[in-house]
């Protein structure tokens, strides 16, 4: 493997249907226009302006630890708003049914699901709730749907600002499996804790169709996920605390890439592991807009405030991955987001270290991608870029370096995307340039 696709110690200086989501890869290169700036809020919040979530623990659902469950599946929840694209948070739910498909990295003997009502302003009813496998589109396999509990009763009542697993349910779980969930909303929710950009299809029916499992009901579709935040698996290899979480942006979280395909370069890893060493927990928690410093309604709290609640409280995880800071290069200085510098920008890393660190999580830098002639690229922009991706090969901050940015750079110019990697924003990848992320990382460094 060559220098520009491997780890080096940081020590030594490195209907929706299957497509492309361009309403939003075309961007965050125009998200970061003045004019479409006017959706995020007034002015960034931090981790003090939201509270802490807190978990409701339904009798034989706590969250126990890490020698008992692996994380399959993860998101990292945002506060409902307008988002990039249209969705379904503001207005929330009531009398419908929500189906949402997610695909485990690793698999099991049995299951669990944490739904998230962390931003919500009222306590969120859930009727009943059921688990299926993935068929195509909303349709899930004939007789494998089976209900879930909640302390042994069918519905839950989640408090605002608090979370909560289902029961372990039986069930055999391939890795690189989907699995489709089903909710039923009876009462109304209010405005949904959600995801923005899942890269995948949510499907929403009017009424109790939990037992549906044709998909015919589901004519309404969203591109993005509510409520569902984690799917945690156990059985063979309990007790293993390996797994890897992906921290970061918009990148992390597959902007740009092909809609139900699973083309994230964090899917793609999971699916070396599966390929070449086994099956291994990968866990995205990256937020489409995210800034490490800045934290708004629209692009989730800052990575700094938001690293313990979304990455420290997986279990059996042993390293992180941290890409992360092109947003606030891009977005500082534009309406009230502060202008912020390259040593804030250093802190905020450091911040991030110290929490990993302190939690004895292996903690694993990338480089900034290339950005020149995305919709918020300025040559002042690219000095800063330059100057902390500097600082990520060459401090030692981090325990090992992986330098994304020589991956995807074009050899013609390498301030910018190779054309073969651009999702064409100039900002976000395309499925070759996510798969090029996956295999440029070294898996015997995680």
């Amino acid at each position: 493997m060559s220098d520009r696709t491997r780890h080096t110690p940081a020590n030594r200086g490195a209907d929706l249907g299957p497509r492309r989501l361009r309403a939003a890869a075309r961007p965050l290169a125009v998200l970061f226009s003045a004019g479409v700036l006017l959706v995020l809020p007034p002015a960034p919040t931090s981790v003090a302006d939201s509270g802490a979530p807190t978990t409701t623990k339904a009798s034989g659902t706590e969250r126990i630890n890490g020698k008992s469950w692996q994380g399959g599946w993860s998101t990292s929840v945002q506060q409902p708003g307008r988002g990039l694209f249209p969705n379904w948070s503001q207005q929330g739910f009531t009398q419908q049914t929500l189906r949402q498909v997610v695909r485990v990295s690793v698999g099991g003997t049995s299951a669990r699901f944490k739904l998230s009502n962390r931003y919500g302003t009222a306590p969120l009813k859930v009727t009943g709730a059921t688990v299926g496998r993935t068929d195509k589109g909303a349709a899930v396999h004939e007789d494998t749907s089976r209900p879930l509990a909640f302390g042994k009763k069918e519905s839950v009542t989640i408090p605002a600002g608090g979370e909560v697993f289902t029961d372990a349910v039986p069930l055999r779980v391939r890795a690189l499996e989907s699995l489709t969930v089903t909710l039923y909303l009876r009462e109304p929710t209010g405005p949904a804790t959600y995801h923005m950009a899942a890269s995948a299809t949510a499907y929403r029916a009017a009424g109790d169709q939990r037992p549906d499992e044709s998909g015919k009901p589901f004519t309404e579709t969203s591109a993005s996920w509510y409520y569902l935040a984690d799917v945690e698996v156990r059985g063979k290899g309990d007790g293993r605390r390996d797994g890897v979480v992906t921290f970061g942006d918009s990148i992390t979280d597959g902007m740009g890439s092909t809609i139900d395909a699973n083309n994230r370069y964090p899917d793609d890893l999971a699916e070396r592991f599966v390929r070449e060493e086994g099956p291994r927990s990968i866990l995205n928690h990256g937020i489409s807009g995210n800034m490490v410093t800045v934290g708004t309604p629209g692009t989730g709290e800052s990575g700094v405030d938001r690293f313990a609640k979304d990455v420290l409280a997986e279990p059996g995880i042993r390293t992180v991955i941290v890409l992360e800071g092109i947003n606030d290069i891009g977005l500082g200085g534009m309406g009230q987001i502060p202008d912020v510098s390259v040593e804030q920008l250093i802190a905020g890393h450091r911040d991030i270290i110290r929490q990993a660190r302190a939690k004895g999580l292996k903690v694993i830098g990338s480089t900034l991608v290339p950005f020149k002639g995305a919709g918020y690229y300025t040559d002042r922009g690219e000095t800063k870029r330059d100057e902390l991706n500097k600082w990520i090969r060459a401090s030692g901050a981090y325990d090992e370096v992986v330098d994304l940015d020589k991956v995807l750079a074009d050899p013609a110019d390498e301030d910018r995307l190779l054309p073969a990697y651009d999702s064409g924003d100039h900002l976000h990848p395309s499925d070759a340039g996510y798969h090029a992320m996956a295999e440029a990382i070294d898996i015997d460094e995680l």
